[in-house]
C-alpha cells in the first residue's frame, strides 16, 4: 500500500509540472522586450551600423531644445541633420517611444538604448549566418558546380581565395583577369576599401565605366538575397513573392513593411559583399571588408538630392523585384483612362475661367480709364 497521504491515482500534485526531464513548478517564459523586436527591423531598414545610444540622447536633447525655440533644425549641420532623421525614423517605428523618452531616467534610457541595441545585433547575426550558407547555391551554375568547391559553412575558401567569389569580389576599377592582381588580392597585398565597390552589385555583374548608374544595385544576387531576408527563403527564384511556399509570416509583413528602403537596399548589399569574403566574423571595426564604410557610402548615394532621378527609378524597380503590388504615387495613368479624362476636362475648366477673369478684368480697366 502506498504510504499514508500518497496519491495511487498516479496524479500530480497542484502546482507539479513534468519540465525538461525532472519534475518541478511550471516556469513562466520570458517573452522578449518589443524593443528587440522593433530593433531588429530598425537594423535592417533604417540604420544597422547605429549607436543608438548616443543617437537617443543627442536626438532627444535636440529635441527639447528645439521645443523650447532654442534651436531649429537649420542651426544642424548635414551630418548633424541625417542623424536627426535617423531619430525620428526610430521615434515613427516604436509606438509609444517619445513619450517614453521624455519621462525616463537615465537608467531607463540606458535600457532603451541597450535593449534596441541587442535586436539590431540579433537581426544582423542571424542574417549574416543564414547568407553564409545559401550564397554558395546562388553563385554555383545552374546545373554546374564550382570548382573547387566552396564550404558552406566555413569561409576560409572564399573571398579572394577562390575564382567565383574573387570575380564577384573583385573592384569594378581592377581586373580580374590580370594574374598580378588576382595574387596581390589573394595575398592580402591589395586590400580595396569599401569605397571600392565589387563587381556583384551589377546587373550581370557588368559594369559600364561610362554609365555608372547602369545596372548598378540591380543584381540578381542582390535580389536573393533581400527576398531571403525580408519575405521568406521559399520566395527566392519565384516571380511572385506573394505565392511563395512560405509558412510563416515574412520579416517584412510582420513589420508593415509595403516597400524597400534606402538602407534595406545597403543593408543587403553589406550582408552579400560580407557573405562572399572570407572573413569569418562580421565587424563594424574590420579593415578588411571596410563593411561600415562600404555601407555608409551606398546611403550617401542614394540620399544625394542630385541623385533623384536615378534613385527614384531604382527604388521602382526594387519595388517591383520585391512587392509587385506596390503602386508608386507617380505611377503614370493611361491617357484615355476615366481619371484622365476627368482631370483634363477640370484643367480645361480652369483654363477657361482664367481666360473670362482676364477678359473681365481688361473690359473693366478699359471702362475705368477712358481715352480722353
Amino acid at each position: 500500500m502506498p504510504p499514508a497521504g500518497a496519491r495511487s491515482s498516479g496524479l500530480k500534485r497542484p502546482g507539479d509540472e513534468v519540465y525538461g526531464l525532472g519534475v518541478g513548478p511550471a516556469r513562466k517564459q520570458n517573452r522578449p522586450d518589443p524593443l528587440t523586436h522593433h530593433g531588429r527591423h530598425f537594423g535592417r531598414t533604417v540604420q544597422t551600423f547605429c549607436r543608438v545610444q548616443l543617437l537617443i540622447k543627442t536626438g532627444l536633447e535636440q529635441t527639447i531644445q528645439m521645443e523650447l525655440g532654442r534651436m531649429t533644425l537649420e542651426d544642424l549641420s548635414a551630418s548633424e541633420k541625417a542623424d536627426h532623421n535617423i531619430y525620428q525614423q526610430l521615434l515613427r517605428m516604436v509606438p509609444g517611444l517619445e513619450e517614453r523618452l521624455c519621462t525616463s531616467s537615465n537608467h531607463d534610457l540606458f535600457y532603451v538604448a541597450d535593449t534596441l541595441s541587442k535586436g539590431i545585433a540579433s537581426s544582423r547575426s542571424d542574417d549574416t549566418k543564414s547568407l553564409k550558407s545559401v550564397v554558395v547555391d546562388w553563385i554555383t551554375p545552374l546545373n554546374g558546380v564550382l570548382v573547387p568547391p566552396i564550404s558552406r559553412n566555413v569561409k576560409t575558401d572564399r573571398g579572394y581565395h577562390h575564382p567565383r567569389t574573387g570575380e564577384l569580389l573583385c573592384p569594378v576599377n581592377l581586373d580580374w583577369n590580370d594574374p598580378k592582381i588576382r595574387r596581390d588580392l589573394s595575398s592580402g597585398q591589395l586590400v580595396p576599401s569599401g569605397d571600392l565597390w565589387p563587381r556583384f552589385i551589377f546587373r550581370g555583374y557588368e559594369y559600364v565605366p561610362s554609365e555608372p548608374w547602369q545596372g548598378l544595385l540591380r543584381s540578381s544576387l542582390l535580389v536573393s538575397a533581400y527576398k531571403h531576408v525580408f519575405t521568406s527563403p521559399s520566395s527566392v527564384g519565384a516571380q511572385n513573392c506573394s505565392a511563395s511556399r512560405a509558412t510563416r509570416s515574412s520579416n517584412a509583413r510582420i513589420h508593415g513593411m509595403q516597400s524597400v528602403t534606402i538602407a534595406s537596399i545597403a543593408y543587403i548589399a553589406t550582408q552579400v559583399r560580407f557573405a562572399l569574403s572570407s572573413t569569418p566574423v562580421f565587424s563594424r571595426n574590420d579593415n578588411v571588408t571596410d563593411s561600415e564604410f562600404f555601407y555608409n557610402l551606398v546611403i550617401e548615394l542614394l540620399e544625394d538630392p542630385e541623385e533623384t532621378v536615378e534613385v527614384q527609378d531604382l527604388l521602382l524597380w526594387w519595388n517591383k523585384q520585391i512587392f509587385p503590388t506596390y503602386l508608386a504615387d507617380y505611377r503614370p495613368v493611361h491617357q484615355d483612362s476615366v481619371i484622365a479624362k476627368i482631370k483634363e476636362r477640370r484643367r480645361m475648366l480652369l483654363q477657361q475661367a482664367d481666360k473670362e477673369a482676364v477678359a473681365a478684368e481688361q473690359n473693366g480697366g478699359s471702362t475705368s480709364n477712358p481715352s480722353p
